[in-house]
């Protein structure tokens, strides 16, 4: 019976591992590579057609967008290295000083196409096609098998959906702004109960260390703009993609204040040891700002990461009255450390920097900066789209159809 009971759990756990990248990646390239190798095997005149498979487990990405991108780079790199052994094969046959010359023009046809990562393809394709002494119909096999990789491996992505990878991105902003909730209610409690200057730059080494984070949850946060582009199951990828992008780099922005804070409390720390960072009567509502700050940056989070399609108005209603809240406490805050300046002058420029960055945390987090930072940006990207696709932008104009944007 416990065997039966631990069932459901281990579907989930089997559900969710279905979800993974890595797990996805592998299913569907290996998919690809072996759909691609028995097509070639019936229309190559090769007894062991491996480009295409190749070619197929090359091209199969994890994102609809990124399968198209390389499957129109790998099929250029092939043709151009190609044509650059036929080329050759004309003039000179297989020398030392001539696969030389074939791995020197390849390579240098790479990036006059442009094939980016496939450059080294050029000068490969050329030397296994000027390597073989029919080269006429090695090069033409080739070609075949290259073109038949690519169209499965577009196939592929076609029938087998690419996941969305909207909802991890969104967990490693809120893993991004936990941890920034954590560090402030350290910070906090340290700043009322007393902290010695090990602990304070401890504290500052941390919040350098978020750095680490934030690289981590950009990487993601690509994966999943990948994901949104050409993606016949996502209505409004644009928007989607500005919310999340916006939204990572505010929290970006806070991660760096809140280091520069960290690094206050320590100057602090170092001028006042060994007394305490604030006096007995600020010390409380600066744990009290900082609680309520760390807060309202988790419901940042999400607000962000909540579907567009849905209602985000009680995300956004929270939002707003935290930050409400952290504002009154500021202005409590902002007198009392007022009053402490004019009797501690030595100390002043700390006290200000304190509210200065403080403040720059809250209106970096405001609703309404929020909504112009997301208008201004829709308004970049649309921009882009006519200035990319003038002629386009033209047509659509002269029929009347809008532009898509949020509703």
């Amino acid at each position: 019976m416990r065997d039966l009971r631990q069932w459901p759990a281990s579907l989930v756990r089997l559900l969710r591992r279905h979800r993974d990248p890595v797990v996805v990646q592998a299913l569907r390239s290996t998919v690809a590579a072996t759909v691609a190798y028995v097509i070639a095997k019936r229309l190559s005149p090769e007894p062991a057609p491996l480009t295409a498979p190749l070619t197929a487990l090359l091209v199969v990405q994890v994102t609809l967008f990124a399968t198209l991108k390389t499957s129109i780079r790998r099929v250029n790199s092939v043709l151009a290295g190609v044509l650059v052994a036929i080329a050759f094969s004309q003039l000179v046959g297989l020398t030392w000083w001539s696969l030389a010359l074939v791995i020197l023009a390849g390579l240098g046809v790479g990036h006059l196409v442009r094939v980016d990562e496939f450059v080294a393809e050029v000068a490969i394709s050329a030397m296994l096609v000027l390597g073989v002494t029919s080269v006429g119909s090695t090069a033409w096999a080739r070609i075949v098998e290259t073109v038949i990789g690519a169209v499965v491996g577009m196939g592929c992505n076609l029938l087998l959906a690419p996941p969305v990878w909207t909802e991890e991105a969104g967990e490693s902003i809120e893993g991004l702004a936990r941890r920034m909730r954590r560090l402030m209610l350290h910070m906090g409690e340290e700043a009322a109960e007393g902290v010695s200057v090990a602990r304070a730059a401890a504290r500052l080494h941390e919040a350098r260390r978020l750095d680490h984070a934030i690289a981590d949850v950009d990487a993601a946060l690509r994966q999943a703009e990948d994901s949104l582009r050409l993606n016949p199951r996502v209505r409004e990828g644009l928007l989607t993609r500005v919310v999340l992008r916006t939204g990572l780099d505010t929290l970006e922005i806070c991660t760096v204040v809140l280091r520069v804070l960290s690094r206050t409390f320590t100057d602090l720390a170092k001028q006042r040891a060994p007394q305490p960072l604030f006096s007995p009567q600020t010390a409380p509502l600066v744990r009290q700002l900082l609680s309520e700050i760390s807060d309202a940056v988790v419901s940042y989070a999400v607000l962000v990461t909540t579907d567009v399609r849905l209602s985000a108005e009680s995300a956004e209603e929270r939002l707003a009255a935290e930050l409400r809240q952290a504002s009154a406490t500021r202005d409590k805050l902002a007198r009392l450390l007022w009053q402490e300046a004019q009797q501690d002058t030595g100390h002043w420029q700390l006290l200000g920097a304190v509210l200065t960055e403080v403040n720059r945390i809250l209106d970096e987090m405001d609703i309404e900066h929020r909504s112009n930072r997301l208008l201004e940006e829709l308004d970049r990207l649309t921009r882009q789209r006519r200035e990319r696709m003038p002629r386009l932008a033209r047509i659509a104009e002269r029929l009347g159809v809008p532009a898509r944007g949020p509703r």
